[in-house]
């Protein structure tokens, strides 16, 4: 599961810890959603990003990965 975030949320996320050794990681998703994992909300220790609880969880779509050879 997964959150979906607004351009200017992942910009705030980046580079920021939700833990102690640990910092958020916004990808995008199949249909280019910024998005943040279920495990980052749920273990968010930092008070700066408490808004993130009330972010709507939805099912992860992965994005198509092109492999070169």
């Amino acid at each position: 599961m997964i959150a979906i975030l607004t351009i200017e949320q992942k910009d705030l996320l980046i580079g920021q810890q939700y833990a102690t050794d640990s910092f958020f990681n916004p990808i995008q998703d199949f249909d280019n959603n910024w998005v943040i994992s279920q495990e980052e909300i749920q273990q968010n220790t930092n008070d700066n990003f408490s808004w993130l609880a009330n972010l709507e969880l939805t099912q992860y779509k992965l994005k198509e990965q092109i492999n070169f050879i």
